[in-house]
């Protein structure tokens, strides 16, 4: 397996954790190339972790130390494990920027390959990977109407390094994933989709959907999450290639019963978040009494009266600091053997410590929360009392029920699947409201990677908002490992 813009590894994840009826993985990763410098480092680190379990058969001490304290010296005591192990790791996953014409990391996974059959024979190869998005993204197109410079960006052929990997080394299957944006998408006059899948189809491979049989529209290519299990409704393109001159035979994904947040965050131990820097000193007295004055605001308002069940529960709990250690707690979820499996019954929990908002922002979030709770749906901006509107010319010169953003604070529903995780939580949290009230806070690293899918053991590198960016970048685990069953048993190898 061969991973080409990894980032932290989701999609490698799933591959790399799907093994035989010998408990052997079935997909053994020879290269993963990244060029962001923390996720390279994450994609890294997990590749040292998956070394020393094939070695160990269980997570080492001196790893749940550095989850614990996640600081220089535990690093390098952790390195210092199995030195021979993180020189491999180090080797397996490139730091690396791909670009069009560029042929030196084709190279280099030439040799990869080649080394690898030498040693294990010529067993069959698959790439795997994502071209980076913002070019064919809903989102940026619309930012970048106007930029004259759009057109050239070079993510709009980034497509291409995929295919020259593609071109050079005959995959037998290879599975790439993009944002349904690129549905829509166009450059020079092109439609990208109907242009990706004709380079494809002229390298020799058959592009097949993993959701349709017989797909008959660019649209049978899109694979919704939230339809296998994924705790999140994340719409993605998912082109399987099949080299055209093998005979391979593929079927597609088989539906799963659908996850709520409320689900996957079973356990994740309740935590307040903390004032932002920006804050005027006079707002600042403590967290509690902040926002039981909150609360208490919001009850003196009709809107805050339809929703006093949820605002008195505020009023008589608080979660602890947020400098308190936090651990798992005793509350078990569906997905605890994927979240927990391999840490047993150590409690340990890394990123899961809240972001600092501001006091107007703390207002917000507890009137969508508590109302969420209690109307059952989130509430958008022609439901919030007047003085909780933000200070925007776009909202507060609008009259109601034309607010241009009226979703601007989302309030994520505890007994349905997640909206989608993206890069943008790394800005702020206003889509990611958590649905407890009494918490008053956006999600947390770790509450985003568990919708996500990420095991509570997969350690992300880099400051928080580095990490923020890595989670909604990524492709979520669980749903790799089912395009994995696909991709095994299309090569004859049978998944337990």
């Amino acid at each position: 397996m061969i991973d080409l813009f990894a980032g932290p590894g989701g999609l490698g994840e799933g591959f790399s954790s799907l093994r035989d009826e010998m408990g052997k993985p079935i997909f053994q990763s020879i290269l993963s190339i990244e060029c962001d410098e923390q996720a390279h480092r994450t994609l890294r680190l997990r590749a040292y972790l998956r070394k020393i379990l094939k070695a160990d058969g269980k997570v080492p001490s001196v790893y749940i130390k550095y989850m614990r304290e996640h600081d220089e010296r535990s690093f390098q005591e952790l390195i210092s494990y199995k030195p021979r192990l993180w020189k491999q790791s180090d080797e397996e996953a490139l730091l690396a920027r791909l670009k069009e014409g560029d042929n030196t990391h084709v190279d280099i996974a030439k040799r990869r390959l080649e080394n690898w059959r030498k040693k294990n024979g010529n067993g069959p190869l698959v790439i795997i990977g994502g071209p980076p998005c913002q070019a064919y993204s809903l989102a940026g197109r619309s930012r970048r109407a106007h930029d004259e410079n759009f057109e050239n960006d070079e993510k709009h052929t980034l497509y291409k390094c995929y295919l020259s990997f593609i071109e050079a080394l005959k995959p037998d299957i290879f599975v790439m994933e993009n944002v349904k944006g690129l549905l829509s998408a166009t450059h020079d006059g092109h439609e990208m989709f109907s242009r990706i899948v004709a380079d494809m189809e002229g390298a020799g491979y058959e592009i097949r959907s993993l959701v349709t049989e017989s797909p008959e529209s660019p649209r049978d290519y899109v694979v919704r999450a939230e339809d296998y299990g994924i705790p999140q409704t994340r719409h993605r393109v998912i082109l399987l290639g099949v080299r055209k001159d093998l005979g391979i035979e593929t079927t597609i994904l088989e539906k799963k019963r659908r996850v709520s947040l409320g689900e996957a965050l079973m356990g994740i131990p309740k935590i307040r978040s903390d004032f932002s820097k920006r804050n005027k000193s006079s707002e600042i007295t403590s967290w509690a009494a902040y926002v039981d004055a909150a609360a208490k605001r919001l009850l003196e308002t009709s809107a805050g009266e339809e929703i006093a069940p949820a605002l008195k529960r505020v009023l008589s709990s608080h979660p602890p600091r947020k400098d308190e250690r936090t651990e798992i707690t005793s509350d078990h979820g569906i997905y605890d053997s994927w979240y927990r499996g391999r840490l047993g019954n150590r409690k340990v929990l890394t990123s899961h410590v809240a972001r600092a908002h501001l006091a107007s922002d703390l207002d917000r979030y507890l009137f969508c929360s508590a109302y969420a709770e209690v109307k059952g749906v989130p509430p958008r901006l022609d439901d919030f009392p007047r003085q909780l509107l933000p200070n925007h010319k776009n909202v507060q010169s609008a009259e109601e029920g034309s607010f241009k953003f009226n979703d601007r604070f989302r309030v994520q529903m505890a007994d349905s699947p997640s909206t989608t995780i993206t890069s943008h939580i790394a800005k702020d949290g206003h889509h990611y409201i958590h649905p407890d009230p009494v918490q008053c806070r956006s999600l947390t690293v770790r509450e985003a990677a568990r919708l996500q899918t990420f095991p509570d053991d997969y350690l992300f590198e880099g400051n928080r908002t580095s990490q923020y960016t890595q989670v909604g970048n990524a492709v979520p685990p669980m749903l790799a490992q089912q395009i994995a069953v696909v991709v095994a048993n299309a090569l004859g190898r049978k998944p337990v």
